[in-house]
């Protein structure tokens, strides 16, 4: 990266705004909630051990819909339990949407929220020097281990506060997404060091494969409409490349080399296909379950 550009999430407003326009132009909302009213069902069943209490934690929460989706999912699955449900979301904006959402959702009682401004790093050291022996039985992690400096480090620990018939859900890009070819070809010069940005389900299930894990896995089909960032000078366009990029300004602060560089890339059949005079840039994401550590 060079001095003139700047991480996009160094600026907490413009990352929300061009977040919200990923969201927007990209069917990946649609694609977790068919994930979660298709497949995650069968998936919590399985938890619990009949308990009539149960903990989740979610990690890198953000605005609160996906986990109320999935809470919902999880009282239908166990209707008699209570949750003790742990929120980890360092952005406070995301964070007092979540708690607004909440306060205007009717038949939460039988959900506790504890709510934790902090990054996952954090919850662990908190975690760990409270000595916290409390387990858990369903943790999930939507699109975060981007902005951890060890996502390694970070699956391990949170695996091993499952508890018995525990489940811990990564969703990530996927490793045949446009996502890697833009990160393969341009991480070296959109890299910043402070943030681990650069991680696809590729990587998390070789991880996982070498230490002889066993996993689920299950690809979801997803785009994103990015015809805008071909339109010079497009407010919405530059903010989607601020998105795609994770640099704060990139029309306007990248080398114009650089510039063209991701420009082209975009527009290729391993990135992008073109459909009914748009872009369509390749979003498919991943879901991977892993057990408790035995």
């Amino acid at each position: 990266m060079t001095s003139s550009m700047k991480s996009l999430v160094s600026d907490d407003a413009r990352y929300l705004k061009s977040f919200e326009l990923f969201l927007e132009r990209s069917s990946e909302h649609q694609c977790m909630q068919n994930f979660i009213h298709s497949e995650l069902p069968e998936i919590l069943q399985s938890i619990g051990n009949g308990a009539s209490h149960l903990n989740v934690i979610g990690v890198g929460s953000g605005s609160g819909e996906i986990d109320l989706e999935m809470l919902s999912e999880l009282h239908l699955k166990h209707p008699g339990a209570t949750v003790d449900n742990e929120v980890v979301e360092p952005n406070p904006g995301q964070l007092h949407h979540y708690k607004d959402l909440v306060s205007k959702t009717p038949g939460l009682d039988y959900v506790k929220f504890n709510w934790n401004k902090m990054t996952s790093e954090e919850f662990e050291d908190e975690w760990k020097e409270k000595k916290m022996t409390k387990m858990a039985d369903f943790i999930h992690m939507f699109q975060m281990l981007y902005y951890v400096k060890d996502p390694e480090a970070t699956i391990s620990f949170f695996r091993s506060l499952l508890n018995k018939n525990g489940k811990l859900l990564i969703c990530l890009v996927s490793g045949k997404s446009g996502w890697r070819k833009l990160w393969q070809s341009y991480m070296g010069q959109l890299g910043h060091k402070r943030i681990n940005q650069y991680v696809t389900t590729g990587h998390i299930k070789s991880l996982l494969d070498s230490k002889g894990v066993s996993y689920q896995s299950y690809e979801l089909q997803s785009q994103m409409d990015i015809t805008e960032c071909f339109i010079e000078g497009d407010e919405k366009g530059e903010l989607l490349l601020d998105f795609l990029t994770e640099v704060l300004h990139f029309s306007k602060t990248a080398p114009p080399e650089l510039k063209a560089g991701v420009m082209e890339l975009l527009h290729h059949p391993e990135c992008s296909t073109d459909f009914e005079n748009k872009v369509m840039f390749n979003n498919n994401i991943e879901v991977i379950v892993i057990d408790e550590c035995l």
